[in-house]
């Protein structure tokens, strides 16, 4: 039977200078802890920090790949406009109106679904590249 964990009960008491409790808070906020208590225990018991990582040179990929979801956003809802448009012909539409209304749609959809699809790959490509690099 395993033993119950036993509560948190007892105090440590420091004192520390303004930049000192300056330069651990800064110390803690880089780190994955929950509370500054979490990360003076781990110190303190010699247990490993765990600290946050993060890549900055995946910055400028991250921006571009929030204006490709912009961007298709902007797709979906044209596409949705036009779809609207031929739902509200009310069987009126005929053969040739649709005929049109599709080159109009594939002609404002089609570049911009290409260079999507193009900026993809070369993000893709970065992100692999990246990643071999990291990994060796």
């Amino acid at each position: 039977m395993a033993e119950a964990e036993e509560n948190r009960s007892k105090w440590i008491k420091i004192r520390l200078k303004p930049t000192e409790q300056k330069m651990l808070e800064r110390k803690y906020k880089k780190t994955t802890s929950r509370c500054l208590s979490e990360y003076a225990r781990a110190l303190l018991l010699g247990k490993p920090v765990t600290l946050l990582n993060r890549d900055r040179s995946m910055d400028e990929i991250l921006e571009q790949l929030l204006l490709l979801r912009r961007e298709l956003n902007a797709v979906g809802n044209n596409l949705n406009q036009a779809v609207r448009q031929i739902n509200s012909a009310h069987g009126s539409i005929n053969d040739h109106m649709l005929s049109n209304l599709l080159q109009v749609i594939n002609g404002r959809l089609e570049p911009s679904i290409v260079e999507i699809k193009e900026r993809m790959t070369q993000y893709a490509v970065l992100w692999s590249q990246k990643l071999r690099v990291g990994k060796a």
